[in-house]
């Protein structure tokens, strides 16, 4: 009976471990190659269409690290041309844009094939309703034609989890991150509007650990019978 049970706890935990070789867990690292994406569409009374996408630096998301928080405020054109604000840019003129603003980590082929999750923590969330962020992971085709999605709304403090199955295929980009989607703002007239903090957390390594640890101790058991 000692030898089943032993056996059967082994084949248990070498289940569980080769589990964990395809699963992957991210989270929020400032040390990590982080990027920009902008997406610009019309105010929803302007009829709400998509203008254009294109890479933008964090900083002009705008997004940025002090020590291990990520601070997401509205984005704030540096343009008084009537394009980013009604009337003209300038102390209290409107937005004239919604500006969706991701600010992402990419990763080619490693993620591939795999149980991604995306964790981290929301210290403080200020943002009125006419600004939302959410977390994502995006599984992209190697030509960024399409992709899949998961994502999970970022309303509280707390911590945040998102999951998402990824394609088995090592020419795709995965890409895990947060977008930002309201109003521009005029650099001025920011604060009203709030901004979201946000840090990592450690990832969950002890599991496996733990369970590279317990075949250790049954493989003992079983040499002294």
């Amino acid at each position: 009976m000692k030898r089943m049970l032993a056996a059967s706890l082994i084949a248990c935990v070498a289940i569980s471990v080769a589990q964990c070789t395809r699963a992957a867990t991210v989270t929020v690292d400032p040390s990590a190659s982080w990027n920009g994406y902008m997406n610009v569409s019309e105010l929803p009374a302007n009829g709400g269409a998509y203008v254009f996408g294109s890479g933008w630096a964090p900083a002009d998301l705008v997004a940025t690290f002090a020590g291990p928080v990520l601070t997401l405020k509205p984005n704030s054109v540096n343009d008084p041309a009537t394009f980013w604000y009604q009337g003209g840019g300038g102390p209290g003129a409107p937005g004239n844009k919604i500006m969706a603003a991701s600010m992402y980590v990419e990763q080619t082929g490693t993620l591939s094939g795999q149980s991604v999750t995306f964790v981290g923590k929301v210290l403080s969330n200020t943002f009125t309703s006419a600004h939302s962020t959410v977390a994502f992971i995006k599984d992209f085709a190697p030509n960024y034609s399409s992709n899949v999605a998961a994502t999970v709304t970022l309303s509280a403090t707390g911590d945040f989890s998102v999951t998402l199955n990824t394609i088995n295929d090592p020419t795709r980009h995965i890409q895990f991150g947060f977008e930002t989607t309201g109003v521009n703002v005029w650099s001025t007239d920011v604060a009203p509007f709030g901004n979201i903090q946000i840090v990592g957390v450690p990832e969950p390594a002890t599991l496996g650990i733990a369970a590279l640890g317990m075949v250790g101790i049954v493989a003992a058991r079983r040499r002294r019978g």
